[in-house]
């Protein structure tokens, strides 16, 4: 398995299927399966001129309840990953992520050449770590979906002069508050959102972060004037417009979820379920996570091996909360 390997490869996946992507049950991924009601006609869409983004930067800041100069848009959230990285190497350069996590954020510190620091959240979250860093938390966390109470934390990155950033890209799926409230208290705090996750939609590339507009501002300098096609700008904002859509994610994914967890609970391959308040769910099997994909395969199912996270082995899977119909199609599998 690759270093910074995803899931979510279904061209692939269904190629070596010999099936059509249609076919393939993407328990890999951690998108949404609800997809938001859109009004759009894109056939209509004028995209003759560069785009604008003032009424997207206005709707997003709405969404999020901060000032419209306290964002910055990117064309994903491994784009708004990346940039930060190369921003603050010229303050930073070390690095400590709260593993396990994303993988693009080792992946970034790699590039970038920063010192890197491993934390194990699940044995030491409380392990002191070097003054001055750039410190990444992943909250709810992936691939085990924890949440955290991270007030403590905050008071202690913010007295070691460490700039912070928290990933919130499946808070939405958690039921609890943002950080957002608390950007006036910590001046060097950034806060990404992927709206890609919660709203179903990978293809439309769209992250955020959020921050201090004096950190915005210098965070703007460094980015091109256009970096975000009219097609994602227009997407994203008629997604917004749904107002029923959480209502209706958090409903049939808490049912699909419950199914899920009986489903992982009653089959004596799996060792440990670990808690999670994400859309996905991490489990020890008693056999590897190889040898289940290959049980699957005929079934046509994907899971996230996760070996290649720090701290976790061969025999650590991911399994994504999806439709109910895919999940018994799943526990078929499972029980053959």
């Amino acid at each position: 398995m690759k270093i910074f390997q995803h899931g979510g490869d279904v061209i692939g996946f269904a190629k070596s299927c010999k099936c059509s992507v249609e076919e393939v049950i993407d328990l890999s991924s951690n998108i949404n399966f609800v997809k938001p009601t859109i009004d759009i006609d894109f056939n209509n869409l004028d995209i003759s001129a560069y785009p604008n983004y003032d009424k997207l930067y206005e709707e997003i800041a709405k969404h999020y309840d901060v000032s419209i100069d306290e964002i910055e848009l990117f064309n994903g959230g491994s784009s708004a990953i990346f940039s930060f990285f190369r921003l603050l190497k010229a303050r930073y350069n070390r690095c400590t992520i709260y593993s396990p996590a994303y993988l693009e954020y080792k992946k970034s510190a790699k590039t970038f050449g920063y010192e890197l620091d491993i934390v194990d959240r699940f044995d030491n979250i409380n392990k002191n770590i070097a003054n001055k860093s750039l410190v990444i938390f992943v909250n709810p966390s992936t691939p085990d979906g924890m949440l955290y109470d991270i007030d403590e934390l905050l008071d202690i990155w913010h007295k070691q002069n460490s700039t912070v950033l928290v990933d919130e890209s499946f808070i939405e799926f958690g039921h609890t508050s943002s950080i957002t409230s608390k950007l006036s208290r910590y001046p060097n705090l950034y806060i990404l959102k992927s709206m890609t996750k919660f709203f179903g939609s990978a293809g439309i590339r769209m992250g955020t972060i959020i921050s201090q507009a004096n950190n915005i501002k210098l965070l703007k300098k460094s980015e091109p004037l256009w970096k975000i096609s009219e097609f994602d700008s227009n997407y994203i904002q008629a997604v917004l417009k749904d107002r029923e859509f959480k209502k209706r994610s958090d409903s049939l994914n808490a049912k699909s979820k419950r199914y899920l967890m009986q489903i992982l609970k009653s089959s004596p391959l799996v060792e440990k379920i670990y808690p999670s308040f994400a859309n996905y769910i991490l489990v020890k099997l008693n056999i590897s996570a190889k040898e289940l994909q290959k049980k699957l395969l005929s079934y046509k199912i994907m899971i996230r091996s996760c070996e290649n996270f720090d701290g976790l082995t061969i025999y650590h899977a991911r399994i994504a909360v999806k439709s109910m119909q895919d999940l018994e199609i799943f526990k078929k599998a499972l029980n053959a």
